[in-house]
C-alpha cells in the first residue's frame, strides 16, 4: 500500500506545485509547462536575480523561499533528482536583472551539471551568471569524498542573508564573494533514527536496530559513516555541536546563527528540545547565539532525524538576516 497520499505513480510534485501556487497565489508564479516558480514581488533596487533549486523532497525547500526578501525563483525536480539544465535557464532568463542572476547550488553531482550547464546557456545569450556552491555538510568533510561536501541546511541561511543583500543594489561578484564566505563559516550536521519512505515503493531506504541512529546521514537518505546508540538527546547534541564548533571556531567577538532543522517526521516538542540543549552547550562553551530558526525547513520526506547548523556571523551579516522578508515559508 502507497504511503503517500497522490492521485497515481509521478503526480505527487506537480500535484504539490498546482496546490502551493493556489495556496499563495499573492506571492508566487508557477510556470506550468517549464515548471519553476517565480516571485510576484521583488525589489526594484536588485540589480541581480536570486535563484536556487534543487530534488523535491525537502519542502519547503526551495519554492518555499520565493518572495520578497529571498529567491526571484526556484526550480524543483522531481522527488530527489536535479531539476533539467532547460528549466534553469528558463527560469534564470526570466528572472535575470541588468547585472545577471546568481545561482545558488547545493554540492550535488546532477544539481552542479545541470545549472553549469544552464550557465553556459546563458552566457550564449549574453547573461551574466555567478554560482555560490553551498557544501556545509560536516559530515561528509573527508579528502575520501571526491565530491566534496554535500549542501544542506545551511541553504536556507544563505538564501535569506544573500537575498538581503540583493536587495541593496549589490553586483554579481559581490554577491558570489559574500555567499563564498558565508558558505565558509557554515556548517551543518544531520542524525536520524529512521529513514524517509521512497513514494514509488513506500519501503524505507534503509533500516537500523531499535535504539540506533545515523550519524551525519545525508538529507537524500544516503547512510552516515557510523551508526551509534541514540543515547539521551542532550548528549547527543553535545555532540554534534561540539563538531561544528571545532570546524568553524567563531572568535571572541563573533556570534552564531543557528537552525534546529526537522527532518520530516520530527515533532514540534522534539525539535524544541533539541534547541534548548543546543543553547546549554553554547553557553558552556561562551558562544554567542545571535539569531535562531526552529523548524522543518529542509525536509528529507518523512525522515525521522534532525540537523543542527550553525553559520558564524559578523554585523553585516546579522543585518541581512535582520531584513524583512515575505515568502511562503518565512516572514519577518
Amino acid at each position: 500500500m502507497a504511503r503517500y497520499f497522490e492521485n497515481g505513480a509521478g503526480e505527487l510534485v506537480s500535484a504539490a506545485l498546482s496546490g502551493f501556487a493556489r495556496a499563495h497565489a499573492e506571492l508566487v508564479r508557477y510556470d506550468t509547462e517549464d515548471g519553476f516558480v517565480t516571485a510576484r514581488h521583488t525589489c526594484p533596487e536588485r540589480r541581480v536575480g536570486l535563484l536556487s533549486g534543487g530534488g523535491s523532497g525537502h519542502e519547503p525547500l526551495h519554492a518555499g523561499y520565493v518572495g520578497a526578501g529571498m529567491l526571484d525563483a526556484a526550480c524543483p525536480g522531481r522527488v530527489f533528482a536535479s531539476p533539467h539544465n532547460r528549466q534553469i535557464f528558463r527560469a534564470s532568463r526570466a528572472v535575470a536583472r541588468p547585472a545577471g542572476v546568481l545561482h545558488i547550488v547545493k554540492n550535488y553531482t546532477g544539481d552542479r551539471i545541470n545549472f553549469g550547464i544552464a550557465a553556459e546557456r546563458l552566457a550564449d545569450a549574453g547573461i551574466a551568471c555567478g554560482r555560490v556552491l553551498v557544501d556545509d555538510d560536516l559530515a561528509t568533510d573527508s579528502e575520501d569524498i571526491a565530491a566534496g561536501r554535500r549542501g544542506t541546511g545551511a541553504t536556507v541561511l544563505l538564501e535569506k542573508v544573500l537575498g538581503a543583500a540583493a536587495d541593496t543594489g549589490m553586483d554579481l561578484d559581490a554577491l558570489v564573494g559574500l555567499g563564498t564566505g558565508l558558505v565558509a563559516r557554515s556548517r551543518t550536521l544531520a542524525v536520524a533514527s529512521a529513514a524517509h519512505h521512497a513514494p514509488a515503493t513506500g519501503e524505507p531506504a534503509f533500516v537500523l536496530p531499535p535504539g540506533e541512529l545515523e550519524y551525519g546521514v545525508g538529507i537524500h537518505g544516503e547512510r552516515a559513516a557510523r551508526t551509534r546508540a541514540q543515547g539521551p538527546v542532550g548528549e547527543l547534541v553535545e555532540e554534534m555541536t561540539g563538531s561544528l564548533l571545532d570546524t568553524l571556531r567563531p572568535g571572541p567577538e563573533e556570534s552564531v546563527i543557528a537552525l534546529v532543522n526537522g527532518l520530516g517526521s520530527v515533532t514540534s516538542l522534539e525539535l524544541y528540545g533539541v534547541f534548548g540543549e543546543l543553547v546549554r552547550v553554547l553557553d558552556a562553551r561562551g558562544v554567542r547565539l545571535a539569531r535562531q530558526l526552529v523548524g522543518d525547513y529542509v525536509t528529507a520526506l518523512d525522515m525521522r532525524g534532525f540537523s543542527l547548523t550553525l553559520m558564524v556571523a559578523d554585523r553585516t551579516t546579522l543585518g541581512f538576516y535582520d531584513a524583512p522578508v515575505h515568502t511562503p515559508a518565512l516572514r519577518w
